[in-house]
């Protein structure tokens, strides 16, 4: 279990190096450089605690790819989930909001962190807009699919599959959502959250379609072999684009701790590296498939977190409680699963040496 691990423990090390030497450089106690590490850990608790859901979601897609590209999104997929989401995203939003270039978005980030954390908390209404509707189409994806035949909360889940069949539903109720909070914000700040919103579900289609046709393209080439594998490459960018869905809330969020960019990068760079390489752990040891309800907890997971997101343009929503839900949803299918696993034997051995086992969920 450890392999899974080792590179983000160096990492860890490493970013805590980094830690222990800006705190010396920029504080002259003790106290000064404690409380940086401090910070720097409690972030990375935070990111990790946030993103369990999204290493499930990602082991979900991962799984149908190749090694090559697994191995490529723990590598690649780290240096942007780092550099570009926890680094890049807020500096060009700061950029973008007050009008002036990266060199001096990076100057206020350093010397003037206070206008760094006002300018990107201020951008909160475009980022939920965003966010959340591009989680929330993941989510409700996932649920209305009319082949699906594993339901876990069956009386909502039966029905998301009887209705599926009426195309496009989905992106009809989230644009109702978005319509609907976006009555509750003054003219301009309506304005900004149904454009980042359409934004949202615009980009989560265009990733979608974009892996489809990859898709298509793969299966023609390999179907001769009988080796049919998801799009290396649609995959990535589809779990590129999620990871900084989920980050959103993280970058915000860590302003409550410190409004330090490089504190912050370090913290959740910890995370983010944790988050992968769970995801590959998922994978690799074949958890999603022997669990067999974790898959459902975490987009259920991601829909109460697309809708945080989005009500959080109107009521502020600790991130505490988002972190706490999304847990308690995967905690609970993991009971269940069990559960269910243990249901599945006890049938197998009253059945005796008939081979019969039942592959639908009980309950």
């Amino acid at each position: 279990m450890l392999r899974y691990y080792k590179f983000s423990l160096v990492f860890t090390a490493a970013c805590f190096g980094l830690g222990l030497w800006y705190g010396i450089a920029s504080t002259d106690s003790i106290g000064g450089v404690l409380e940086i590490l401090w910070i720097i850990l409690i972030l990375s608790i935070l990111e990790i605690s946030l993103s369990f859901d999204n290493a499930v979601v990602n082991a979900s897609i991962l799984k149908e790819m190749s090694e090559k590209w697994q191995e490529r999104f723990l590598i690649w997929g780290i240096a942007i989930a780092v550099f570009g989401t926890r680094i890049v995203f807020p500096l060009a939003i700061v950029a973008i909001a007050a009008g002036i270039g990266p060199l001096e978005a990076i100057d206020l980030s350093l010397n003037d962190p206070e206008q760094y954390e006002a300018i990107v908390s201020g951008a909160h209404i475009g980022i939920a807009g965003f966010g959340g509707a591009f989680l929330a189409m993941v989510g409700l994806r996932f649920f209305f699919d009319a082949e699906k035949d594993v339901h876990w909360i069956g009386v909502i889940e039966r029905n998301l599959s009887k209705v599926a069949v009426l195309p496009a539903l989905e992106i009809g109720l989230l644009l109702v959502v978005l319509w609907v909070i976006s009555l509750q914000l003054p003219e301009e700040e309506a304005l900004t959250f149904l454009t980042a919103g359409v934004l949202g579900l615009v980009t989560y289609i265009l990733v979608d379609a974009l892996g489809e046709y990859l898709n298509m393209r793969e299966e023609t080439r390999k179907n001769a072999s009988g080796e049919i594998m998801r799009s290396g490459l649609g995959g990535f960018l589809y779990l590129e684009v999620l990871d900084a869905s989920f980050s959103f809330d993280g970058v915000i969020g860590a302003f409550a701790l410190s409004n330090n960019m490089i504190i912050i990068a370090l913290g959740l760079s910890i995370g983010a590296m944790f988050v992968r390489s769970m995801t590959i752990h998922l994978v690799r040891k074949g958890t999603l498939s022997e669990y067999h309800f974790l898959e459902h907890g975490a987009f259920w997971a991601i829909i109460v977190l697309g809708a945080i997101m989005l009500t959080s343009a109107v009521i502020h929503i600790p991130e505490t409680i988002t972190g706490l839900i999304g847990g308690a949803l995967i905690g609970i299918s993991f009971w269940w699963s069990l559960r269910h696993n243990r249901r599945e034997a006890e049938a197998e051995a009253a059945a005796g040496t008939t081979g019969v086992t039942n592959t639908h969920p009980t309950d």
